[in-house]
């Protein structure tokens, strides 16, 4: 096993990032809720206690026996987790008499601790927090304040344990990643080695030992996820490896075609199924956004039992599930809340004799491309923006009908190949268009006109978790409108979505 950093989330919307800046230090790590606590093997080597919306002083905060993990191995609490730790060991945590929100300076810092070696002298850091830590436990130490935050970090005396109010992870605190090499690299003693080249051959390995000689069928969507995991699977079983790429009526125009074409060059055995009518007769009447993402999951998991029924001795079923997959799919009791269920997450039903095999299920998008690039995938998949498993069906607001899927693919193919027509295809992570369940007034010549509305999102971001949407020119947007309002029957009015995620996510449904 690699080494790795444990991260225990308490529910805060940083928690992703601290992974990230972690995975970006060629350390692996993984997140686990507060309270399920995963085996403490040997191949862990220190811990970190995530944020939380909650408060210590709530009845019913998250809670945790850190007697479990103090003094056993490195231990670095960020804001929750540091108050957390102050509060059970008899310091007194109480609602902060100032707003502790943005960005302040570490004005005093003791340079003699590891955790904060080579820091400056008032080095900006981003606060957000209701409570604070007015005194500390016995045996408890301040080694960094701000102006108005006098226990800013902290260090349990005799043992690697540490604690911050601030959040390192986010780009305000301008040597927080200093912080967390540290913590990561010289307290907890990680070897930076975890690299795409080493995930891959790790990968093939396990999978070659978990598979064997068995038959595994795959669906794949042509974008990048689908891909790379094929290709892992394909690079430890060989032939062994069944594709399956299914129409599903809720593709991009000519997008059925078009991926077929391109996965002959990876050597991948390839069956394409037109299943179009299966899917609409699955979401017909289905508006409510968990009900078709459920609908279209069974329909999926109904063509791939088709398919593999007639292969000879399959007896796994391949998925391009990422770890945005499985992070946003698992509530974490109290502070936070599934945001929404994946197609690909969770398992199959009984009736369905395969066993799931994710190669990638660890990786976030970015890591994913990297993985990709050292696997010699062609960058027009690699490139290939993001594009959602229940594909339009979640960008058609309400029910779906084949004429409303035909009219957003008319509108998403405008869309998307005008960004590639003016080179900001590249500057985007993910666009698309969205059809708005209502109808706006508008004229047309001398007609009065009652039409479809829809919305354009265009977005950047490194791996999902976070995205902010994407500056496009005016006059570009001014285009896009005047060409889909022109080109597509049925369509008077074009917006353009401003909203980041967080609050907002990337798709609508």
């Amino acid at each position: 096993m690699a080494e790795q950093i444990l991260i225990l989330d308490f529910g805060s919307q940083y928690t992703q990032l601290i992974a990230r800046r972690v995975r970006e230090l060629n350390v692996y790590c993984e997140i686990h809720p507060f309270n399920k606590i995963p085996e403490i093997t040997s191949d862990i080597k220190g811990v970190i206690l995530s944020g939380s919306p909650c408060s210590v002083r709530d009845a019913g905060s998250p809670d945790l026996d850190l007697d479990r993990l103090r003094g056993k191995l490195p231990l670095l609490g960020v804001c929750y987790g540091a108050q957390l730790l102050a509060n059970k060991y008899g310091g007194e945590v109480l609602p902060s008499e100032i707003r502790e929100y943005g960005r302040a300076n570490l004005d005093d810092i003791d340079l003699h601790y590891g955790l904060l070696k080579e820091m400056t002298h008032g080095s900006q850091v981003w606060m957000s927090h209701g409570d604070t830590i007015k005194s500390l436990p016995g045996g408890f130490d301040v080694i960094a304040s701000t102006a108005s935050v006098k226990v800013a970090a902290f260090k349990v005396q005799g043992e690697e344990t540490y604690g911050i109010q601030f959040h390192p992870e986010v780009t305000h605190s301008l040597e927080g990643k200093n912080l967390l090499r540290n913590f990561v690299v010289h307290i907890c003693g990680c070897a930076q080695d975890w690299t795409s080249d080493t995930f891959i051959d790790t990968t093939i390995a396990q999978l070659k030992a978990k598979i064997g000689n068995d038959n595994v069928v795959m669906g794949l969507s042509g974008g990048v996820d689908s891909s790379v995991a094929a290709t892992l699977i394909h690079r430890a079983i060989g032939k062994n490896l069944y594709c399956v790429f299914v129409d599903n009526g809720l593709l991009r125009k000519n997008e059925y075609e078009e991926v077929l074409e391109s996965y002959k060059t990876l050597g991948l055995n390839v069956i394409g199924v037109d299943a179009k009518q299966r899917f609409y007769d699955a979401l017909a009447g289905l508006s409510d956004p968990e009900a078709k993402r459920k609908a279209i999951g069974r329909a999926f998991i109904e063509v791939f039992d088709d398919e593999a029924h007639k292969i000879e001795g399959v007896k796994w079923l391949g998925q391009g599930t990422i770890y945005p997959d499985v992070i946003e799919s698992v509530s974490v009791k109290g502070p936070s809340a599934t945001i929404k269920s994946h197609h690909n997450v969770g398992g199959l039903p009984d009736f369905m004799k395969l066993s799931v095999v994710e190669p990638l299920n660890t990786l976030f998008k970015d890591e994913v491309r990297e993985v990709g690039r050292a696997l010699d995938i062609p960058e027009t998949i690699i490139g290939r923006h993001p594009f959602p498993g229940p594909g339009l069906a979640i960008r058609i607001l309400g029910d779906i009908t084949a004429e409303k899927v035909k009219t957003l693919q008319e509108v998403d193919y405008i869309f998307i190949q005008g960004l590639k027509d003016s080179g900001l295809y590249n500057q985007v992570w993910q666009a698309g268009a969205i059809l708005l369940p209502i109808q706006s007034v508008g004229v047309m010549g001398d007609e009065r006109t009652y039409e479809k509305v829809v919305a354009l999102r265009a977005v950047g971001s490194v791996d999902g978790m976070t995205a902010d949407w994407i500056h496009l020119p005016y006059e570009f947007l001014g285009k896009m409108s005047n060409e889909i309002i022109n080109r597509v029957k049925g369509v008077n009015r074009v917006v353009y979505d401003i909203s980041s995620k967080p609050p907002a996510t990337i798709e609508w449904e």
